[in-house]
């Protein structure tokens, strides 16, 4: 079960260097349900091919995923048939065995934007969460956790197809 909260952002927070970083590469197979391929790449370290499939939902739903090999994701983002979409992305960790995933999508691009996530381990804490008490009041003060329009497949639908 993937349980998070999504912000849109401007650029980095004020939180020094970030735990880690990866350049990713994703792609739609479908959009409803959601079938995604994805190469995370860990910046000096490894490069994992994964296929995801998700749920409907906003604020939680049922996520399952893959590793895939080299010769498997190729096929599928063959499948593809569209420029995956290039993300980059970088991990802050906050107290309570928080992450902050902040992401520049599109880089570049006139589409170009940025979005946080954070995820918890139940939905309890999701809505309790309060930004401000981590010091990111103002950084993650427009939410858009389960808005029409805010999903990454989404996004895909409106600049890929």
């Amino acid at each position: 079960m993937e349980i998070e909260r999504k912000w849109l952002v401007e650029g980095l927070p004020s939180l020094g260097e970030p735990d880690r970083v990866f350049q990713m590469d994703q792609g739609y197979l479908s959009v409803r349900p959601t079938v995604r391929i994805r190469r995370e790449a860990l910046e000096g370290g490894a490069t994992r091919l994964v296929l995801c499939i998700k749920g409907a939902g906003g604020l939680s739903r049922r996520e399952v995923e893959m590793e895939l090999t080299p010769v498997q994701f190729g096929e599928l983002e063959e499948m593809v048939g569209k420029p995956l979409i290039p993300k980059t992305q970088w991990r802050y960790l906050l107290p309570g065995d928080l992450t902050l995933e902040v992401n520049q999508v599109d880089k570049g691009r006139p589409t170009a934007f940025w979005y946080a996530e954070v995820e918890f381990p139940t939905e309890e804490a999701a809505l309790s969460w309060d930004p401000a008490a981590a010091g990111l009041g103002e950084y993650l003060s427009h939410e858009v956790t389960g808005q029409k329009g805010q999903s990454m497949g989404e996004y895909w639908e409106t600049t890929r197809c």
